[in-house]
């Protein structure tokens, strides 16, 4: 039996923000909706897509 390498594993995303301050996209620098506070990796909606189409396995 082979192994499926093409997973698309779900992460942990930091829970949204309900106002500002929003924490900055580590990309491009834009708004996030997650909360400032949060420590991490943060990356806007834009950003977040484009990194999951650039990641997922095609065919």
């Amino acid at each position: 039996m082979s192994e499926d390498y093409c997973l698309i594993r779900e992460t942990a995303k930091p829970p949204k923000a309900d106002a500002p301050p929003y924490a900055e996209c580590v990309l491009c620098r834009e708004p996030t909706e997650y909360p400032e506070s949060y420590k991490g990796i943060t990356l806007c909606p834009v950003c977040e897509w484009q990194e999951a189409q650039r990641t997922a396995c095609s065919g």
